[in-house]
């Protein structure tokens, strides 16, 4: 790995004023939410979800999203949400609100698909069609990407390049942990960039706790919900005092606050791994909320390290490659 940094002129998001508070007594995360109906989950894939279903899930995230943004104004927080992209023609209401409260909106792709369910066509589409939906409904520039089930990984490095292209300027996608469905075990534990033939793009990777000679998962998701939450607050102890301090990601669901939801059909280890926790979830975040920790948007987050010289992490595509080649 070597440093490098990143050029975002022009770009107007701005530092804010909470990425100066003390580490030692305020370490910094990002709230981030990952906005899709339940039934897009990964675990659901190959379900039949018929229209009228696929509707009250859709309210249900609506629902549960505006009392996520009623507790946020309750705290003066404001998070990032990474939104799918069609949700811009089902629910232009719910991408409304969350950027009228003054919050940063992201893509989450089109259609909830896996980057690996894509060729590198169809991914340039979907990111494309997202960020343009998004922005013509928010009226916000959509800056930063997430990909569903944080499917860029080795298989897909191609997409990073893409998403360079097409706009974006970070990116929140690649875990690095070892699972079954996603990450690259070996990446940077804090910010890094990504170089490209067609420019280095800022990955702002979500939270993990090195312990024991291991990365543990604490950003979010399941491992919020599943895990005691001292792992997740050494987590973001841990991040705070590393020599490049940057916040800590975290990442979440509205359906994992909706106890009322109707739940799906799953076998019982996938049904475990999504709805274990969902009772008391929400109490969880406010307790998070309240635990005095300097909360930021992603974009600010890039603002602050655009003049800074962060970790570089080389992968090459075949995609780049082919391009060396050429």
């Amino acid at each position: 790995m070597i440093g490098a940094s990143l050029d975002l002129s022009g770009d107007d998001s701005s530092p804010n004023p909470a990425l100066g508070v003390s580490l030692a007594t305020h370490p910094r995360a990002v709230l981030s939410f990952d906005v899709e109906e339940h039934y897009r989950i990964e675990a659901a894939t190959g379900l039949n979800i018929p229209p009228e279903r696929q509707a009250y899930y859709r309210e249900r995230m609506e629902i549960t999203t505006m009392r996520l943004l009623e507790l946020l104004a309750e705290r003066n927080i404001h998070a990032t949400f990474f939104i799918v992209g069609q949700l811009a023609q089902l629910s232009p209401q719910v991408v409304k609100a969350i950027a009228q409260g003054g919050h940063e909106i992201g893509s989450h792709g089109w259609d909830h698909r896996r980057v690996l369910a894509m060729t590198p066509e169809e991914f340039r589409e979907d990111v494309r069609r997202s960020k343009d939906a998004l922005e013509q409904v928010s009226g916000n520039a959509v800056l930063g990407y997430r990909a569903p089930t944080f499917s860029i990984t080795r298989a897909t490095t191609w997409a990073v390049e893409i998403l360079i292209e097409e706009g974006y300027r970070y990116d929140s996608s690649i875990y690095p942990v070892r699972h079954d469905r996603y990450g690259v075990p070996d990446a940077p534990l804090t910010p890094f960039f990504l170089p490209t033939r067609s420019g280095v793009l800022l990955e702002l990777p979500p939270l993990t706790l090195r312990l024991l000679g291991c990365n543990l998962p604490v950003g979010g998701g399941g491992y919020f919900r599943l895990f005691p939450n001292w792992l997740m607050r050494m987590g973001i102890r841990q991040m705070s005092r590393r020599p490049q301090a940057t916040p800590a990601m975290l990442y979440f669901h509205p359906w994992e606050f909706d106890e009322e939801q109707t739940r799906l059909p799953l076998g019982w280890v996938s049904s475990w791994r999504t709805y274990g926790g969902i009772r008391g979830s929400m109490e969880r975040l406010r307790r998070l909320t309240e635990r005095g920790y300097g909360f930021v948007k992603a974009a600010e987050v890039v603002a602050d390290l655009a003049t800074q010289t962060m970790p570089v992490y080389r992968w090459v595509s075949e995609r780049m490659e082919e391009k060396v080649g050429t």
